[in-house]
């Protein structure tokens, strides 16, 4: 069996109960350290420019993924390996996380407490919640817990089954890139444009993948796997992600609610198109998005898990 290989599986397994026994890690979370060295050097290397931003996002993930391959094959043993893999999937895996602020936020508006609930709402996405009424802040919840399916939990447990150490370390660092410059703003309109690109790159198929099992899943939460397939296909083009949209889409086709609508960040306002059959999501509605989605979580994992046992076996063996 390869050294560098060995113990990926196991490592996965035991990052993600991790991560569902104690949600992030506190004290020092390393993706959140990365961010403020990140938002330090900005200064001395911003520029108008797409040139620029390829450079300042290539070195950023070329450096992040030299450190994590020097890491993983640091020493022969397995037994050190897994206990990087495992500490590595813990700190970028977000799925208990999400759910807990999903719930947070289910709470709030079914207690009526809407001055709570919409400075919470900043938990999940950055979307101006001034004045949203209980359906929008319930709507934004869902498609949060939707899109982030897949950026926190889906995506981050496929790139390590393939590519472990370094693939958990890379694709954060371009996750989180894009989450500080992928912005659809004068300042980072053009700097951001790398960062916003190989993000949709490198969730190309695992957002798919996201909606691939979230049909298969649709029974789990009430939903018809057929019809999530047929909102998926018809609906998930309509967002400016072309991702996020195939994420959301299958959501709502598998709780049968309807997604979409306008939402403002800051002086922006985006409208997107509309995404399913149903009817707006309410409060209720978001008890079962989580489970929905801790359900795609749990599946994502099996495979993650049986992807890097079968990555690990060595060539020719049968056993």
């Amino acid at each position: 069996m390869s050294a560098v290989r060995s113990g990926r599986a196991l490592g996965l397994l035991l990052g993600a109960g991790l991560d569902a026994l104690l949600g992030d890690p506190r004290g020092g979370h390393p993706v959140a350290a990365f961010g403020r060295t990140v938002a330090a050097v900005e200064p001395h290397v911003w520029a108008h420019s797409r040139r620029r931003g390829v450079v300042v996002v290539l070195g950023w993930v070329g450096a992040a993924a030299a450190v994590a391959v020097a890491a993983e094959r640091v020493g022969p043993a397995a037994g050190p390996r897994v206990t990087l893999t495992a500490a590595t999937t813990w700190a970028v895996l977000g799925g208990a996380t999400l759910l807990h602020e999903a719930t947070a936020m289910q709470h709030l508006l079914a207690a009526g407490d809407l001055p709570g609930a919409r400075p919470r709402l900043a938990h999940l996405c950055s979307r101006d919640a001034r004045t949203l009424d209980e359906g929008e802040l319930a709507r934004a919840t869902v498609e949060s817990v939707a899109e982030n399916t897949s950026d926190a939990v889906v995506a981050p447990l496929a790139w390590g089954a393939v590519a472990g150490v370094p693939g958990l370390v890379g694709y954060r660092v371009v996750n989180t890139l894009d989450a500080m410059m992928g912005h659809r703003s004068p300042r980072y309109e053009r700097y951001g444009w790398a960062a916003a690109r190989l993000d949709d790159l490198v969730n190309l198929l695992p957002a798919r993948l996201t909606g691939v099992l979230t049909a298969a899943l649709a029974p789990l939460v009430g939903g018809s796997p057929v019809a999530t397939v047929r909102v998926l296909r018809r609906d998930g083009a309509r967002h400016p992600s072309p991702n996020a949209g195939r994420c959301e889409a299958a959501f709502a086709g598998a709780l049968d609610l309807r997604l979409g609508g306008d939402n403002r960040y800051g002086e922006r306002l985006e409208t997107r198109g509309p995404l399913g059959d149903g009817p707006s999501p309410q409060p209720d509605d978001i008890a079962r998005t989580v489970r929905l989605s801790r359900h795609v979580g749990q599946a994502a994992l099996v495979l993650a898990v049986a992807t890097a046992w079968l990555l690990d076996r060595p060539a020719g063996s049968t056993a």
